[in-house]
């Protein structure tokens, strides 16, 4: 028997709660690395934006996205294991609950 939302009535709300906060901290865990380049890249940019005066506001979205590609293709496969290793482990507890 399903409840509103396609939730099964079995599962308690510890295991929904412990299953949304799994989900929350691979997302940051897999997001950190490409918001942290690019945070750091345009932190300094804007840095260097005011020391020379120069207030152009595309000159930062270059260096971002090329920063932003490079840890992609960096750390892309780790990204993508990590989100697959997740979503293995979400899929394995679904005889658990009904």
């Amino acid at each position: 028997m399903r409840a509103y939302g396609g939730v099964s009535e079995n599962m308690g709300a510890d295991s929904a709660l412990d299953l949304m906060n799994s989900l929350l901290w691979n997302a940051m865990i897999v997001a950190a690395p490409v918001l942290g380049v690019a945070l750091a890249i345009g932190l300094a940019i804007s840095v260097l934006q005011v020391a020379t005066q120069l207030q152009e506001m595309t000159l930062s979205y270059v260096p971002k996205l090329l920063g932003s590609a490079l840890v992609l293709i960096a750390l892309g496969p780790w990204m993508l294991g990590r989100v697959t290793q997740f979503a293995i482990a979400a899929i394995r507890t679904i005889p658990q609950l009904g």
